[in-house]
């Protein structure tokens, strides 16, 4: 790569990396949003509620990153034509593949870049994700409930002590449980303490009551207890929580599914996807020069091609979507993005083999014209 090739890789990878980073910390802040009853409900430490919320970082870098990476190289593009860069060195001589050799390596990289965080890094941190949240959550009556307070957990349980003493033993206990939609159960104990073992978390109740109000019973069913043990890994997620989803599957994990059908076509789904997300960065370096890479001199619009490219884009990455989500009932739906993909790219190859200006036909440029004028008299008047 020679001294122009360096120049254009370092502007590309430059305007990708400031691209990224912005993007990441817009969608960052709405998803730390998300999870903000950490600090007000839960009332957990800021740095743990940024330590949490910053596990979605790999994860959105791997989405942020293809789009990303257009962004850089039409700006790059952009650059060098509003310059007439891009005709000098067509003049003299340098081929369109030479001219998008640099930003195709920039592409290689982020390419090789999401590989590595939907194959490993992302999985990983979503499993992290899970486990800091499970216990955040089974902590709840040793640090979250405070005495004298009604604490709700999810919207439909509430726990309320009358005091905590220094030992751990929690005094005059109050549980009322609205989670299942049939059934409202109320407990009342009058100690109780936290036991934690191999199967769970269990907040073990001594010398109280149970109330059970059935759906459409006018009455409830009161049962007393000398002691009952209340499985709180059932919302904190307890031994359940080493049982990841497909999102939080290693991409080796995915190549052996699981005998439930079901979960087959989510492990395929999910598989197929990262497969195909970690082409977009190639695909959509091609793109970018078929529509922005050949030689225009300023006077000529590039408003057009520069919407070309991103209805292009667009449409290749919908019908992405479309194929994941159908082809997790239908396997062979799959197989429509891998044809979309080879299809453009080819079509783009051969657009920048021809070294021509992608121009639009002439009736749409005729119509943009005139909707323009009709824009600027409108804005004039």
């Amino acid at each position: 790569m020679g001294l122009l090739g360096r120049y254009v890789f370092r502007t590309a990878m430059g305007a990708f990396l400031v691209t990224t980073i912005s993007l990441t910390i817009v969608l960052w802040f709405t998803q730390a949003i998300r999870e903000f009853d950490l600090i007000t409900n839960q009332r957990q430490a800021v740095f743990v509620f940024l330590g949490i919320t910053g596990l979605f970082i790999p994860l959105l870098v791997m989405m942020i990153a293809p789009i990303a990476l257009v962004i850089a190289a039409a700006h790059v593009l952009n650059k060098l034509s509003s310059d007439s860069e891009i005709i000098v060195m067509s003049g003299a001589g340098v081929s369109p593949w030479r001219l998008m050799r640099p930003s195709f390596a920039a592409g290689l990289l982020v390419s090789l870049l999401v590989v590595f965080i939907s194959a490993y890094l992302s999985p990983l941190s979503l499993r992290k994700l899970r486990d800091r949240l499970t216990e955040v959550r089974a902590d709840i009556l040793t640090s979250i409930v405070q005495p004298g307070r009604f604490t709700a957990v999810g919207g439909n349980l509430t726990f309320h002590i009358a005091d905590r003493r220094p030992d751990g033993l929690l005094l005059g206990i109050f549980i009322d449980d609205k989670r299942d939609p049939k059934e409202h159960v109320t407990y009342l104990a009058e100690k109780g303490e936290i036991i934690k073992n191999a199967t769970g978390s269990f907040l073990v109740l001594e010398g109280g009551s149970v109330q059970r109000l059935e759906s459409g019973q006018p009455d409830p069913r009161i049962v007393t207890f000398a002691r009952y043990a209340f499985d709180l890994s059932k919302f904190t997620g307890g031994p359940q929580s080493s049982v990841y989803s497909a999102r939080e599957k290693y991409i080796w994990e995915l190549m052996s599914p699981p005998t439930d059908p079901a979960q087959q076509g989510q492990y395929r789904a999910e598989l197929h996807d990262r497969l195909a997300t970690s082409l977009y960065p190639l695909a959509f370096i091609i793109f970018v020069y078929a529509f922005l890479g050949a030689p225009q001199t300023t006077r000529q619009s590039r408003t057009l091609a520069l919407v070309g490219m991103v209805g292009a884009i667009s449409l290749l990455r919908a019908m992405g979507f479309l194929s994941i989500i159908v082809g997790e009932r239908v396997p062979a739906v799959f197989a429509l993005q891998y044809f979309a993909l080879g299809g453009a790219v080819i079509a783009a190859l051969w657009q920048i083999s021809r070294g021509m200006p992608l121009e639009p036909a002439a009736v749409v440029s005729k119509l943009a014209t005139a909707i323009t004028t009709r824009m600027k008299w409108a804005t004039a008047s």
